[in-house]
């Protein structure tokens, strides 16, 4: 579901790039972080509440380049 937000908010340019504040052009290396696995009696069970991902703004001569699990807060509304 993460990913498919980062993909709509870059589509949409509502990506924000905190030095330009200009839309962020691009993301890469996405992956889902997982919080706890636990494992019983044959059960496994895998909590993911967040992911990570690298943007990269792609303006002019803009050169943000950030790998965060914050990546909702440069999103706006």
């Amino acid at each position: 579901m993460s990913l498919e937000i980062i993909k709509n908010a870059i589509a949409n340019k509502k990506m924000i790039c905190p030095k330009c504040d200009k839309p962020i052009q691009k993301f890469d290396k996405f992956a889902e972080t997982i919080d706890a696995v636990r494992d019983g009696f044959n059960v496994l069970e895998i909590d993911s509440h967040a992911s990570r991902v690298t943007l990269t703004c792609g303006n002019g001569d803009c050169d943000f380049h950030e790998r965060t699990e914050y990546w909702n807060n440069y999103i706006a509304d």
